[in-house]
């Protein structure tokens, strides 16, 4: 046990090196990155495919797709026209640093204003590997029940923004939203919160806005 926390804390700062050079790397290139995270079945790829049609004519977006197996996230990004890669982690339930460091040489960031890094579904290990991005971005949605911001604090704690996903289910699904809402603002008073729903589109509009606002202008 005495070595344990020496050897956390070391992967933990080589892991806040590298997110730092993708910080670097990223700025030099103008490109404004967020990092989204979400439990499984959220709705993080929905989301990100109709951001990419809120967003159509304002920003251009690539994707980094992180997953256990698969590339069917990265699949459904290039169908909706969007440069995407993807990183499977084998097993691994958070992307780190070094992993979206491999990604990003591989969009064309030049001619990007925005990358979405879609982490790995879950609400534990993600919190604590930071991966360069400007902004760390939750979806919770209506289906995962209210307490989530009690059962998962070290998540609510750490994001700049929170996505309340599937509001279209609130009258099909017992969901108390002062409850839940009063839990987040325990944790990350004055957090900013989309209530939307990435189906019908209710509530895109002002995420989007709210997304073009916080990227800077590229020079020309």
């Amino acid at each position: 046990m005495t070595q344990r926390i020496p050897i956390v804390e070391n992967i933990l700062s080589a892991n806040d090196n590298m997110a730092g050079r993708n910080r670097e790397i990223l700025d030099r290139a103008g490109v404004f990155a967020i990092n989204i995270m979400a439990s499984p079945g959220a709705g993080k790829t929905s989301l990100i495919i109709k951001t990419l049609e809120a967003l159509h004519g304002r920003l251009k977006l690539g994707v980094i797709e992180g997953d256990l197996a698969t590339s069917i996230d990265t699949d459904k990004a290039i169908a909706a026209g969007m440069p995407a890669v993807q990183i499977n982690t084998g097993g691994d339930c958070h992307l780190d640093a070094v992993m979206v460091s491999q990604a990003l040489r591989s969009l064309p960031l030049s001619d990007l204003d925005l990358v979405i890094v879609e982490n790995v579904g879950n609400l534990v290990c993600p919190a604590s590997f930071q991966l360069g991005t400007h902004l760390n971005v939750l979806i919770a949605s209506i289906p995962e029940g209210d307490d989530k911001p009690y059962k998962y604090p070290g998540m609510y704690k750490g994001v700049q923004a929170l996505i309340i996903n599937k509001i279209d289910l609130l009258p099909y699904v017992p969901f108390n939203m002062d409850y839940f809402q009063q839990g987040v603002e325990i944790l990350n008073p004055g957090l900013i919160t989309f209530p939307l729903s990435a189906k019908t589109g209710e509530g895109m509009e002002a995420w989007a806005d709210w997304l073009v606002a916080q990227v800077p202008l590229k020079d020309k």
